[in-house]
């Protein structure tokens, strides 16, 4: 089945910098739009960045741009995030999704498949 393992996070101080690996199984990694979501305590999920199959598209959400960057490696079926810059603001859980978007990037709520997310927390 499909599998999506996310690694990296932790507690950081505001200023500092995480990278994020997802790694993903029982899939055709390369044909999927893959993106970060986050939540926090609550609020909505959202999607912080999306990347096409290609890794030749993104989309930013507003609050990261120019801090966050996210990468794939179709190779190793492997999805980064790359966080400078950190803030208390971005303190969520982050979660890794994939979805079948053939022709667009999309960059809606309803992926496919999810990780289990994993926990960063930014101290001011």
């Amino acid at each position: 089945q499909v599998q999506l393992v996310e690694s990296g996070g932790g507690l950081v101080q505001a200023g500092g910098s995480l990278r994020l690996s997802c790694a993903a199984s029982g899939l055709t990694f390369s044909s999927y739009v893959t993106a970060w979501f986050r939540q926090a305590p609550g609020k909505w999920r959202e999607i912080v960045v999306a990347i096409n199959p290609s890794g030749t598209n993104t989309h930013y959400a507003d609050s990261v741009k120019g801090r966050f960057t996210i990468s794939r490696d179709n190779a190793k079926n492997t999805l980064y995030l790359q966080m400078n810059s950190l803030e208390p603001e971005d303190t969520a859980v982050y979660y890794c999704a994939a979805t079948l978007s053939p022709g667009y990037l999309y960059v809606g709520p309803d992926y496919h498949h999810w990780g289990q997310g994993t926990q960063v927390t930014v101290s001011s």
